[in-house]
């Protein structure tokens, strides 16, 4: 006689995939040092696979010198973007006695608005800032110290970075077919669509990013030059830049744009700067995010914005840029796997139920 498969109590289940949750975010978050690196070598190493495929094939070079070569491609495109980041920056040092002296002014009139609005008197404010600046300069030794040792270990991450991205490229074969013996010879197909599928849909997602930050990058370029701003590039970088980093990257941008321009240029210039990168944000958010990049990774907001703040509390500004990706994969495999279906449509949410509705309608 055959007897059905007893299922353990709902809440017993719930309690195993509630611990199983928490003990996997405690190993993320320990083990951040090696994974993070890791990641991010993995996506470099998905989006480098066709060049270095191109040297195999075409120029019939060994596996390590394609990989290599492809690394030294991808460090010259970033060490580009720094050198045009730098050389602005070097222009804004220049000028920056004159900066001081529109600082001064305008610290001045603060003074002065301060006083008439809320009548606190000009030398009482002077002193709190005395008091201020004396105790940042006394721990001035400590950020320094800091800094340095922030700007090593960047430089440090960086260093693993492409050395992750080198093995991956160089092992790829030999780390697929650990994959397919891992799941199986039964399991081979859904294998195989998995990871066609992961790297077809995170690489359109990171030329799509890529593009989408040259577009903004040059549209805010054009308006602050039509605007008359002082530094016109540099802010349209810096708006392009921080525009990859979803939802909160635009404020960041907006800061850092209106500061430089009250301390290079009229009041009226700063207002215009903040409603252009606000107009230049909403363009982005509603047309070009969701036709260059939206129709690669089909996640919905909620979920995309949820995932973004759980990975800013992981890993800092890295889980902000790897969180989207992260949850591409898990999209792709949750939608391959019958049990995990449900959590997959939770994560694209409207777009499979206009996809399904729309085949209907064909098919009528």
């Amino acid at each position: 006689m055959i007897t059905k498969k007893q299922l353990a109590p709902f809440y017993e289940r719930l309690s195993l995939v509630l611990i199983g949750i928490l003990a996997l975010g405690f190993l993320v978050i320990q083990g951040k040092d090696v994974l993070d690196p890791l990641m991010f070598g993995f996506l470099f190493a998905i989006l480098l696979l066709p060049v270095s495929s191109f040297f195999e094939r075409k120029l019939k070079l060994p596996r390590s010198i394609s990989s290599f070569l492809s690394i030294i491609l991808l460090v010259s495109f970033i060490g580009g973007v720094l050198y045009l980041v730098g050389s602005q920056i070097s222009k804004l040092m220049d000028d920056w006695p004159m900066l001081q002296k529109q600082i001064a002014e305008s610290i001045n009139n603060l003074y002065d608005w301060v006083e008439s609005t809320f009548h606190y008197d000009v030398s009482k404010q002077k002193i709190f800032l005395a008091n201020t600046e004396h105790k940042l300069l006394a721990r001035g030794g400590e950020v320094v110290g800091t800094t340095f040792g922030a700007v090593s270990s960047l430089l440090l991450f960086y260093v693993f970075i492409m050395i992750f991205t080198f093995f991956i490229l160089f092992y790829r074969k030999l780390l697929f077919s650990f994959v397919l013996q891992a799941f199986g010879k039964d399991n081979e197909p859904v294998v195989h669509d998995i990871v066609e599928n992961i790297q077809g849909i995170l690489r359109q997602y990171i030329l799509g990013l890529l593009l989408e930050m040259v577009i903004v990058a040059t549209v805010a370029c054009t308006i602050f030059l039509l605007i008359g701003i002082k530094y016109a590039a540099l802010l349209g970088i810096i708006v392009g830049l921080f525009n990859i980093i979803p939802y909160l990257g635009i404020f960041t941008a907006l800061l850092l744009s209106v500061l430089i321009t009250f301390a290079t240029g009229p009041v009226s210039n700063a207002l215009w700067v903040a409603g252009s990168v606000l107009g230049i944000h909403a363009v982005d958010s509603n047309v070009l995010l969701p036709t260059v990049v939206g129709s690669k990774v089909r996640l919905n907001a909620l979920i995309t914005f949820l995932g973004i703040v759980l990975g800013e509390m992981m890993w800092g500004l890295s889980g902000m840029f790897l969180s989207i990706p992260v949850m591409a994969i898990m999209k792709i495999i949750f939608d391959r796997i019958e049990s995990l279906k449900p959590w997959g449509y939770l994560l694209g949410g409207d777009y499979e139920f206009k996809k399904s509705a729309e085949k209907k309608m064909k098919t009528q």
